[in-house]
C-alpha cells in the first residue's frame, strides 16, 4: 500500500483538522491555550501510542506522524508496527519524542484518525479472515464521512478488504432508484440500460444492481462487468452465480452481518460488499502516553 499521505487530499484534511483545532495552524500560528498556560515552552518529552484494553490491526501511523510533524517538524516519530499489521492491547505503534507543547497540541487529532481507521481495519480483517477459504474480496462503499473517505477507504486496505469505486465518477453503478427513473424502469430491459451506460461512458466499468432472478437474467444479456445481487437469498445468490459464472463478476449486498458473511461467500460470489465497514466501526480505544518528561 502506497502512503495515505501522499495523496494531496489527505493533505489537505490533515491541516483542516489541525485548524479545526487549534485555530490558526495553517497560518504558522497555533493556540493550545492550556499548554501554553501550564507547560514549559522548553519542555522535551517522549511517549507512545498503544492500543489501551484490546487488540487491534493498526492503520493511519503515517497520519499520526503527519499531525505531528504539521504542528512541529522537530519532533521525531519513529512506527513500530505498520499499516496492516496487529498490535496487542499496550503494544507500542509509535513512539515520538519533542517539545512537549507541540505533542500535546497534536495528540487528539493523531488520535482521532488512528482510533476510527484502527476500527475500520480491524473490522476489515474479520470479514476477510472469516470469508478467506472461498477467496471472497471484501468490498467497502461510499458509506463514509464526508470529507474522510480517503481515510476510511485506506484503512479498509489495511484490513485486508478491496476498495470498490471511489465515487460516483469512476464505474456507473446502477441501483433501484436509477432503474425506476430509466424507461419506467422495466426489470426485463436492464441489458437495454447497460448498452446505454456503456454508449455514455465506454471506458467505465458497469455495475447493474439486481433484486431476483429475472432482473440477473435481463442484464446479463448486456454483458456487464458486475452484476451485484441486492437482499437476495443464498439459495437465489447461488442460482445467479451460476448464470453469471464467465459473463459478469458478482457482488453480494445488503444486510450481511460477520455472522452470516461465510455462507454467502458459500454461494461462490466474487465479492461481499459491507457499509458497515466505514459507518459502523466505531473507535478502538488508544492511548498517547508519556514514557519520559
Amino acid at each position: 500500500m502506497k502512503d495515505i499521505m501522499l495523496n494531496p487530499r489527505a493533505q489537505e484534511v490533515v491541516l483542516a483538522a489541525l485548524d479545526e483545532d487549534l485555530a490558526g495552524v495553517k497560518g504558522g500560528e497555533w493556540c493550545d491555550a492550556t499548554s501554553l498556560a501550564l507547560v514549559d515552552p522548553k519542555a522535551v518529552a517522549t511517549g507512545e501510542i498503544h492500543p489501551k484494553g484490546t487488540s487491534c490491526v493498526v492503520a493511519g501511523t503515517t497520519v499520526a506522524k503527519a499531525v505531528m510533524k504539521a504542528i512541529d517538524p522537530k519532533i521525531k516519530v519513529k512506527i513500530l508496527k505498520k499499516d496492516g499489521e496487529v498490535a496487542k492491547d499496550g503494544e507500542q505503534i509509535l513512539t515520538f519524542r519533542g517539545s512537549a507543547r507541540s505533542i500535546l497540541a497534536a495528540e487528539r487529532t493523531a488520535l482521532n484518525f488512528m482510533q476510527r481507521m484502527c476500527a475500520t481495519a480491524s473490522l476489515t480483517r474479520k470479514f476477510v479472515d472469516a470469508t478467506k477459504h472461498y477467496g471472497t474480496m471484501i468490498l467497502d462503499t461510499r458509506k463514509t464521512t464526508p470529507g474522510l473517505r480517503v481515510f476510511e477507504k485506506y484503512a479498509v486496505l489495511c484490513g485486508g478488504g478491496t476498495n470498490h469505486r471511489f465515487g460516483m465518477f469512476d464505474r456507473v453503478l446502477m441501483k433501484d432508484n436509477h432503474r425506476r427513473l430509466w424507461r419506467g424502469g422495466n426489470p426485463e430491459e436492464l441489458d437495454k440500460a447497460v448498452l446505454a451506460a456503456r454508449k455514455k461512458f465506454p471506458k467505465l466499468a458497469v455495475e447493474v444492481e439486481v433484486e431476483s432472478l429475472v432482473e440477473c437474467a435481463s442484464a446479463l444479456k448486456a454483458r456487464p462487468e458486475w452484476i451485484m445481487l441486492d437482499n437476495m437469498s443464498c439459495a437465489d445468490m447461488k442460482k445467479c452465480v451460476k448464470m453469471c459464472r464467465g459473463i459478469s463478476k458478482t457482488e453480494a449486498s445488503g444486510g450481511i452481518t460477520l455472522d452470516r458473511a461465510k455462507e454467502v461467500a458459500a454461494t461462490g460470489v466474487d465479492a461481499i460488499s459491507l457499509g458497515c465497514l466505514t459507518h459502523s466501526a466505531g473507535s478502538i480505544d488508544l492511548s498517547l502516553e508519556w514514557s519520559a518528561v
